[in-house]
C-alpha cells in the first residue's frame, strides 16, 4: 500500500453556489470546502491505542490538494509526539466526494478495521483489516465489499461488531448487522424508517484495547447507543425530530432512554413513538446531527443543531448548539450558543471535570459557508450553563469544520478536522488539538517517517 509524505484533506463542492435561483443559493452550498472529516454519520474516525500510546485515525484524503478521494489512515505517537507518513488504505479512483470517507474499529486483539463507505446501492463501500495488531505499518487486506453507507462499527469485547449503517432503498434507512470476526455477518436488520434518517451512535463504555480485553461477560457490560433524526417525504432537506435507542446485547432488544423495550415495533416507521426525544417537526426546525455521549449517571445526551431552513445564509437564523438530555423527568433541552451553518460540526466530551465542546462556533472568513473557526466550550455544571472557554483558531484564511472526537479520546490528541474554502477551490489543511485547546497543522510535505506537526498560535 502507497505511504503518502503529507497530510491533504479532500475539497469538494455541491455546486450550488449562485446568486439566484431556488436550489442555489447566494450564500453559498449546503455543505462544501474542506471535509476530510466529513460526515457527522462516519463514526468513529479515530481511536487511542492505550497498548501502544497512539491516535490512529481515517480521513478523506488526496494527493497534493487534487479532487481525487483516497481513503486514508495516519497515526500520532504520544510518546515521541510525531506524526507518521499516512497510509492509502483505499484509492476511490473516479470519485471526489467526501460521502466515500472512512470510519474506523479497533478490536480487542489489536487489529485496527477500516470501513470505507460506499455511497447506496451504485458506489459499493469496503471493510479492511490491518496485516499487523496495534500497527499500520504491514498496511491492510480487504475483507469484504458491498453495499455500505455511513459506516459506524462498534467493537464489542467477547463477541464481535455491532455496525450500524444506511441503506438506500429511495430512502436512507437506518440498518444494523453484526459479526463475530469481521468477515462473515449476520443478515441486514432494518432499525427505522420513517422516509428517512441520520444517524450518531457510540459504544459505551469506551475505553481502550487493555480495557476491553478485560471486560468480563462481554456484550453483557457493554452497550450501543444511537440517536437519529427524521426525513418527511423522504427529503434530506427536510430533517427534524429527535429520536433515540440503545441496545446492550448486539441488536437483539433495543431500549428507549426510560427503558421501554421496543422490540416488538421495529423497525420503527412512525414518529408517534415512545423512541421519538422532541418534537420538532411541530416547530418547523431542522436537525442535524453532532454527536453522542452519556453523562456520570449513564443517561445519554445528544448533540444538534437546529435551524430554521436548510439553506445556507440568514434564513436559517436561529441556528442553535442544543443538548438534548435524559432526565428522571424526561428529555430536557439546553441551548449552548448560535452558530452561521447547518452543517457546522462538533464534538461533546463528558468527563468526571467538566463537559466540552470542540466545534467551530465562531464566524470565519467565509461567513456562510460551512465551518468557521474552531473553539472549545466548557460547562461545570454538567451541561446545563456553558462558557467559551478559548477560541482555538483565529485570523485563519479558510474556514475550519467537522471537529471529530476519538474513541478513548487521549488529552494530547482531544480534537481532529480539516480547512478550506467553502465557496471556491483550495488546499485542505488538517489539524489537531488537545484538552487544554493547543492547535497543531498536520504536515504535507513530509522528508522522513516521522515528523512533528506544526504548532499553530
Amino acid at each position: 500500500m502507497e505511504r503518502l509524505d503529507g497530510y491533504h484533506g479532500i475539497w469538494f463542492t455541491l455546486g450550488q453556489f449562485a446568486p439566484t435561483g431556488d436550489e442555489k443559493s447566494p450564500h453559498g452550498d449546503k455543505y462544501s470546502g474542506g471535509l476530510g472529516t466529513y460526515t457527522a454519520k462516519h463514526c468513529p474516525l479515530a481511536i487511542y491505542d492505550d497498548v501502544v500510546e497512539k491516535t490512529f485515525f481515517v480521513y478523506g484524503g488526496a494527493r497534493d490538494h487534487r479532487r481525487h478521494l483516497l481513503a486514508m489512515i495516519g497515526a500520532y505517537d504520544h510518546g515521541s509526539q510525531r506524526l507518521c507518513r499516512p497510509l492509502v488504505v483505499h484509492d476511490k479512483q473516479t470519485v471526489d466526494d467526501p460521502h466515500d470517507n472512512p470510519s474506523i474499529a479497533l478490536d480487542e486483539n489489536g487489529f485496527l478495521w477500516v470501513f470505507v463507505s460506499g455511497r447506496g446501492q451504485w458506489r459499493p463501500g469496503f471493510i479492511y483489516r490491518s496485516c499487523s495488531p496495534h500497527s499500520i505499518e504491514d498496511g491492510f487486506e480487504l475483507v469484504l465489499d458491498g453495499e455500505l453507507t455511513y459506516p459506524q462499527p462498534w467493537w464489542i469485547a467477547g463477541e464481535g461488531f455491532l455496525h450500524l449503517f444506511t441503506k438506500y432503498t429511495g430512502v436512507r434507512e437506518l440498518y444494523w448487522s453484526r459479526s463475530q470476526d469481521g468477515v462473515t455477518w449476520s443478515d441486514d436488520q432494518k432499525l427505522a424508517g420513517m422516509e428517512g434518517h441520520y444517524q450518531v451512535s457510540r459504544r459505551l463504555p469506551e475505553g481502550g484495547v487493555s480495557g476491553l480485553a478485560g471486560v468480563s461477560g462481554g456484550s453483557a457490560q457493554q452497550k450501543v447507543i444511537t440517536a437519529f433524526n427524521r426525513h418527511p417525504e423522504g427529503h434530506p432537506d427536510n430533517r427534524t425530530d429527535l429520536f433515540y435507542l440503545e441496545t446492550d446485547d448486539l441488536g437483539d432488544s433495543w431500549r428507549t432512554a426510560a427503558g421501554h423495550d421496543l422490540k416488538g415495533d421495529l423497525p420503527l416507521t412512525e414518529p408517534d413513538t415512545p423512541a421519538r426525544v422532541y418534537d420538532f417537526a411541530s416547530e418547523d426546525r431542522r436537525v442535524y446531527m453532532k454527536d453522542i455521549s452519556v453523562d456520570a449517571d449513564g443517561n445519554p445526551v445528544i448533540l444538534v443543531v437546529t435551524s430554521a431552513d436548510h439553506r445556507p445564509g440568514p434564513l436559517g437564523h436561529p441556528r442553535t448548539w442544543t443538548l438534548a438530555r435524559w432526565q428522571p423527568e424526561g428529555w430536557q433541552l439546553t441551548p449552548v450558543t448560535d452558530t452561521t451553518h447547518n452543517y457546522d460540526m462538533g464534538s461533546l466530551y463528558i468527563t468526571d471535570q467538566d463537559w466540552r465542546i470542540v466545534a467551530p462556533t465562531e464566524p470565519g472568513p467565509q461567513h456562510w459557508g460551512t465551518g468557521g473557526e474552531m473553539a472549545m466550550w466548557i460547562s461545570e455544571d454538567d451541561g446545563w450553563s456553558w462558557r467559551l472557554a478559548d477560541q482555538l483558531t483565529s485570523g485563519s484564511t479558510n474556514n475550519h469544520a467537522y471537529a471529530r472526537r476519538p474513541v478513548n479520546a487521549h488529552e494530547g490528541f482531544y480534537g481532529f478536522w480539516a480547512d478550506g474554502n467553502p465557496d471556491q477551490f483550495s488546499a485542505s489543511y488538517l489539524y489537531f488539538c488537545n484538552r487544554e485547546g493547543k492547535v497543531w497543522r498536520m504536515p504535507t510535505a513530509m522528508t522522513a517517517d516521522e515528523v512533528e506537526p506544526e504548532s499553530v498560535g
